[in-house]
């Protein structure tokens, strides 16, 4: 893996409609779904629809323990995640506003169990209905669950009106 950080991000072009960090925080920790993308076989990009938890300069990700994503991980930590925020109207629009925000960065595979774990609960937290619901898959599936950390290098955020 290439761990070598000379690389400048480039300045994102249409800096107008560029988002405060904290405003991209805000829509990282609110958006349900987002779209994680590794360097696939072959060097093709592969992008998948995913769950995910943030916190503090990291997004989690669950994961089965083998197949592309592990395998393309394992091959080149680099990744990029993108979310987007709750599309918008104002009254009388028909077109939505749409705020988005791309995370670059380097993807590892937690494995230490107490760490692990934790990460599986907070990301349980999120969307299972309950702690009773979250400890039943936690004793059924969390030893053969992987637990992937995307540390940010670089974030940038989008405000876009879509007319």
């Amino acid at each position: 893996m290439d761990q070598s950080n000379e690389f400048t991000f480039r300045p994102m072009r249409r800096f107008k409609q560029a988002l405060p960090p904290e405003e991209c925080r805000d829509i990282l920790d609110k958006a349900y779904r987002g779209f994680l993308s590794v360097i696939g076989d072959g060097g093709y990009p592969y992008s998948i629809p995913i769950n995910f938890y943030h916190e503090d300069g990291k997004v989690y990700f669950h994961s089965a323990i083998q197949g592309h994503k592990i395998d393309s991980l394992r091959a080149c930590d680099k990744a990029c995640f993108t979310v987007l925020g709750e599309p918008e109207k104002e009254p009388g629009d028909w077109w939505y506003h749409v705020k988005s925000v791309i995370c670059f960065g380097r993807l590892k595979e937690i494995t230490e169990a107490p760490k692990h774990d934790d990460m599986l609960r907070k990301f349980g937290r999120k969307y299972f209905p309950g702690e009773e619901y979250l400890e039943k898959e936690m004793a059924e599936s969390a030893r053969h669950a992987a637990v992937l950390e995307l540390t940010i290098e670089h974030m940038t955020g989008k405000a876009v009106r879509e007319k």
